[in-house]
């Protein structure tokens, strides 16, 4: 079970480190009640991973499109969309499995 984080790839590094940060805590918060959140986080089924990746504009659209998630803004860059995270869950769209890992 892992939580998908992804930052769009023209966002300064600054900006794409402290929105990541932001986005974990976030999405955490936002469904720590659900039964998925709680499986991932007490480590019963191993650590809470989480995979933060670099995706376009167009990829950072369409994975909006994937319920239970959270958009971070950045309201230096102008309100600007950063970063999405989403619940931790077992099963990921195939499309998640391409993504650029943040490096």
């Amino acid at each position: 079970m892992k939580m998908y984080i992804l930052i769009k790839e023209d966002i300064p590094e600054g900006f794409a480190i402290v929105g990541a940060a932001h986005a974990s805590l976030a999405a955490y918060l936002k469904f720590s009640e659900e039964p998925e959140v709680k499986e991932w986080i007490s480590g019963i089924n191993g650590p809470f991973y989480k995979v933060i990746c670099k995706v376009g504009d167009l990829e950072f659209e369409k994975a909006k499109e994937l319920e239970k998630h959270v958009i971070i803004t950045e309201s230096r860059l102008g309100n600007e969309e950063v970063a999405i995270a989403f619940m931790p869950r077992e099963e990921w769209p195939k499309s998640f499995k391409f993504f650029r890992l943040w490096k």
